[in-house]
Order: C-alpha cells, then sequence, then structure tokens
C-alpha cells in the first residue's frame, strides 16, 4: 500500500507531488541539517579565534566537518532521532552526533568545544532562519510565475472592453487587461516586501547576555564575534534578545505572505465569478470530469482549489505572526511546537499557486460575450453625462439622470433623444453621441 494512502496531512499525501521541492526546508530532516550546519560552522568560528585554545583546523578538517550536514541523508539523521530517544532533548541529540563523528574520526579533545557557550535557541533561532530563507526561494519563483502570467494577460486583453460590476451590478466600462494589471500592481507590491525580507538570527547564550561567554574568555569579543558568525550564515543579525530571537521577523514574513495570498484569494473569486458570467470560458481537458451527474459541465475547480488552499495557509499564518512574538518572560517554550509547523503555511501556499497557474492556462476571454453585455449597456453612460452637463452649470444634472435610467431600459436610441434635448453646446452634445458603452473608457488602455 502506499504511504501516501495513510499520511496524516493531504500535503504529505494526495498534494505530495506538488509540494515536495518544500521537504528539504520544512521537514524533520532538514532541521536536523540545519542545526547540524549551525553547530558544524560555531565550531569551526571558534577555531579560528586567536582567543580560544582550539587551534584553527585545516582546509582539509574544515571540508570534513562540513560534510556532516553537506551529506547528510535522511538514514543518517535517523541515528539522531535515535539519540533524542533518549536525551529527550532534539538539540542535544544533534550535539551527540558531532561528538560520534569526532569520536571515530579519534578527535575526541575537541569534543567539548561542540555547542560551546550555546543555548538550545542559538542553534535553534538560526536553523528556523535559515529554513525559512530557503522555503521562501522555493515560493518566489512561481510568485514571479503568477505575476509574469497576469502581465501577459493584461496585454494580451489591453483593449478589449468589459463591463464593471460594483455590488454586483452593472457599472462604468473598463477593459479585461485593466482589471488583470491592477491585481498584478497589488501583488508586486508585496512581492517586492518578500523580496526584501530579513531573516534574523541570534547566538548570544542563556538569555541574550554573552554571560558564560564572558566568564569563559573575557577578551573576546563576543557581540561583534557574535554578529560576523550570524552574517556568515547569510542571516541579519538582532542585537537585542532574551534567550529567544523574539520572531518578530517572523511575523513580518508571515504577514506579507498573507497580504499576497488574500489578494490572489480576491483574484479567485473574481476568477470564479467571470467564468460564472460567461466573461471567461474554460478550454475543456480531455478525460476530465466535471460533474458526476451533469455531463456537460467545466467546472472551475481550480480556482476553488487555489481559494480554498489560499484560506488554509492564511490560518496557518495568522496564528504563527500571532504566537511567536509572545513568550513569557525570558523563555517559554510555547513557540516549540508552533514553529514544527511553518511549512505548513509555505506547503498550502505554494499548492495554492499552482492551482491558480493551472486554472489560468485553461482560460480563454469570451469576447463575445463582452461585447453584448455591453452592447446592452446604454445606461452606463449616464455617468458621463451628469458629468458633463454639471460642468455646464445644471444643478440637477444626477437626479434627471437618475430619474432617466434607473429601473428603466434604455436603449441607444433613448440616450441619444435624451442627450439631444439638453441644453448644451452643440459640439459638447456631438461629443456625447459618439460615445457608446464600448469607447467610454477613459485611461483603461493606457494602464
Amino acid at each position: 500500500m502506499s504511504e501516501a494512502l495513510l499520511a496524516l496531512s493531504p500535503l504529505d499525501g494526495r498534494y505530495l507531488s506538488k509540494v515536495k521541492e518544500l521537504r528539504p526546508h520544512f521537514s524533520e530532516y532538514a532541521l536536523i541539517r540545519c542545526r547540524l550546519q549551525v553547530e558544524v560552522e560555531w565550531l569551526i568560528a571558534l577555531a579560528d579565534r586567536d582567543e580560544t585554545p582550539l587551534a584553527p583546523f585545516t582546509p582539509e578538517q574544515k571540508k570534513r566537518f562540513q560534510e556532516i550536514y553537506q551529506n547528510l541523508t535522511p538514514e543518517k539523521a535517523q541515528w539522531v532521532k535515535e539519540r533524542e530517544k533518549i536525551t529527550n532533548h532534539d538539540v542535544k541529540a544533534v550535539e551527540h552526533y558531532i561528538g560520534e563523528q569526532l569520536e571515530r574520526w579519534g578527535m575526541e579533545k575537541i569534543k567539548p568545544w561542540v555547542h560551546f557557550a550555546c543555548t538550545s535557541e542559538d542553534i535553534n533561532n538560526l536553523s528556523h532562519a535559515l529554513m525559512l530563507q530557503g522555503g521562501l526561494g522555493c515560493l518566489l519563483p512561481v510568485m514571479e510565475e503568477i505575476l509574469a502570467d497576469l502581465k501577459t494577460k493584461a496585454e494580451q486583453y489591453r483593449h478589449i472592453p468589459m463591463m464593471s460590476k460594483t455590488h454586483g451590478q452593472p457599472a462604468t466600462p473598463t477593459t479585461a487587461g485593466k482589471e488583470m494589471i491592477n491585481v498584478h500592481a497589488r501583488l508586486k507590491r508585496q512581492l517586492t516586501q518578500l523580496q526584501a525580507q530579513e531573516f534574523l538570527g541570534k547566538i548570544n547564550g542563556a538569555v541574550g547576555n554573552f554571560n558564560a561567554h564572558r566568564a569563559a574568555f573575557a577578551e573576546l569579543p563576543w557581540r561583534g564575534f557574535s554578529q560576523e558568525f550570524v552574517e556568515s550564515l547569510g542571516l541579519s543579525y538582532n542585537p537585542y534578545t532574551t534567550q529567544i530571537e523574539p520572531h518578530d521577523y517572523m511575523a513580518e514574513l508571515f504577514d506579507a505572505l498573507a497580504r499576497f495570498n488574500n489578494i490572489l484569494l480576491d483574484f479567485n473569486r473574481d476568477m470564479w465569478g467571470y467564468i460564472s458570467n460567461e466573461y471567461f470560458t474554460q478550454i475543456p481537458v480531455q478525460g476530465e470530469t466535471g460533474s458526476s451527474t451533469m455531463p456537460h459541465k467545466v467546472n472551475p475547480i481550480d480556482f476553488e482549489n487555489s481559494e480554498g488552499n489560499l484560506g488554509l495557509a492564511n490560518a496557518i499564518f495568522a496564528h504563527l505572526a500571532a504566537k511567536l512574538p509572545v513568550s513569557r518572560w525570558q523563555r517559554d517554550l510555547t513557540d516549540s511546537t508552533v514553529l514544527r509547523n511553518i511549512g505548513v503555511g509555505f506547503g498550502y501556499s505554494l499548492l495554492a499557486y499552482r492551482s491558480l497557474l493551472k486554472g489560468l492556462g485553461k482560460v480563454k476571454l469570451n469576447e463575445a460575450k463582452l461585447a453584448q453585455d455591453l452592447s446592452q449597456a446604454w445606461p452606463l453612460l449616464g455617468e458621463a453625462v451628469q458629468t458633463v452637463m454639471r460642468k455646464y452649470g445644471m444643478a440637477d444634472a444626477y437626479d434627471q439622470l437618475k430619474e432617466f435610467t434607473r429601473g428603466r431600459e434604455i436603449e441607444e436610441a433613448g440616450m441619444k433623444a435624451f442627450i439631444q434635448g439638453l441644453a448644451l453646446p452643440e459640439e459638447v452634445k456631438r461629443a456625447l453621441l459618439e460615445l457608446k458603452p464600448d469607447t467610454y473608457l477613459g485611461f483603461a488602455k493606457e494602464f
């Protein structure tokens, strides 16, 4: 039987093929690998300091140490999980794994320097930052793919008039391209913030004051050394912490992801509505079933799937952003179990992005339906007419158009007759008479 059939989470079962590139960043294996990376690089950094009695490692030794995490396999990581059953402490099990390698290499004397002056959170916060950095690196290309698709469609639909809907009712015309570029612009703003996201880290001991560090080597400039080490991992240094890095940057990241997702959720619903109104048609896929009983149906399932998974992702992100920056005094453990779920929000987000892209690849603009609806939408010109009337001092312009258009079927002839009867300069009336619902577009095409 397939293990996927027994998976507790659909991300590791039904949807694994669509999100599997996140596994190297958010799995238990990934956490162990990142912890090993931090421990090994800290050991190497300590040996490079003149203030410590630990002799610097040769290039060959450094390479061997770094291969501990670089060549880690899930099978090797299982050793750490087995040791954790004894230690009942996951970070201590990682320390023991490195110690085992040192013993095999005849370097037992170095073992006291593994995890030197560190609290577990020194290792964990840097590991989580590396995981998040890598995980975001998986999302960004797919986000950019969505923006590229929207921009392509915006250009493709630039000149195609479309009836707007405000409050679900016919409203001032726009173009299909303008509506696509609106979404693109909103997403681009959030993507720019995500691309500039900082990933913070610290390595400063039990409550963030380098107490043990200074007691052991008062002459070592620990604060500067700590900053250099954190930045050597490709992270930004946070000098002000308790036992934990306070996770504020994580809240910033999760909130930014949630904003991006909310925009897409809004877009999914709009596309669902446009498909329902036949403004977009869906290209049937050979062999696919729309409804189990209604053979004619092609359901907008990709947009619905995307909407649902964006909701799940944002529910996770909302809890992470609200909970993680909150810790009692200098440290409590409520963040520990929550942090193990950071990949869940990423997984549902990636799943949603791919569903949306699939949906966008199966839709076609129904220009005939757009034109048909606009050809019957002469009341929409009431906005233009009453605005020009105001320009020429007609105080009751709005009321006149409200009386003329509201709740009535207005055709081209009726609208033109109304314009002809207005006390406006002849050249102004000619300009208004030339307006049509599909040409009353403002600067929509230029956008």
